[in-house]
């Protein structure tokens, strides 16, 4: 089994590719990596059965989808028991408008990206729903108003 540190030069280079476009064909990410179409398909399904390649998904542009309000929140928990911190995370799985979700340290438990349609639809998310979650006892939260930035994925 291949691990991250025995990756060679030609599955940085497969992986670096399918990450700037998914929808390559076999052969033009063989054209694009110097192999020819057999060997490079060996080389995307090892690296898709070992779990270097997760998935493969379309990102789609939020504001054209009509979703134009975006905002973080700071969750802090009354408890940190391993059986709190597991019931939160299943309802968060539960809730549409959370894209993101993170377990961090420092003054919250949880930060969510959440993306709405517009304002009310959000606060009243934040209001009835994640405020009066159970075993919740703060949220704080931060509008975005810009993104500067959006490069998903590792920095090969």
């Amino acid at each position: 089994m291949k691990r991250a540190n025995t990756l060679d030069a030609t599955d940085l280079k497969i992986l670096r590719e399918l990450q700037g476009n998914g929808r390559l064909t076999n052969v033009e990410l063989a054209s694009r990596i110097g192999l020819s179409p057999p060997p490079c398909l060996r080389r995307v399904q090892a690296l898709e059965a070992l779990g270097y390649i997760a998935g493969y998904r379309a990102l789609l542009d939020a504001p054209k989808l009509g979703f134009e309000v975006q905002l973080f929140a700071l969750v802090g928990l009354k408890s940190q028991t391993e059986v709190e911190l597991h019931a939160f995370e299943r309802l968060v799985a539960e809730w549409p408008l959370v894209r993101e979700a993170y377990a961090i340290s420092g003054e919250a438990d949880f930060i969510l990206r959440c993306l709405a349609t517009n304002l009310p639809e959000l606060q009243d998310f934040v209001i009835k729903i994640l405020t009066a979650a159970p075993n919740v006892d703060s949220v704080k939260t931060t509008m975005i108003m810009r993104v500067s930035k959006y490069e998903p994925g590792v920095p090969l």
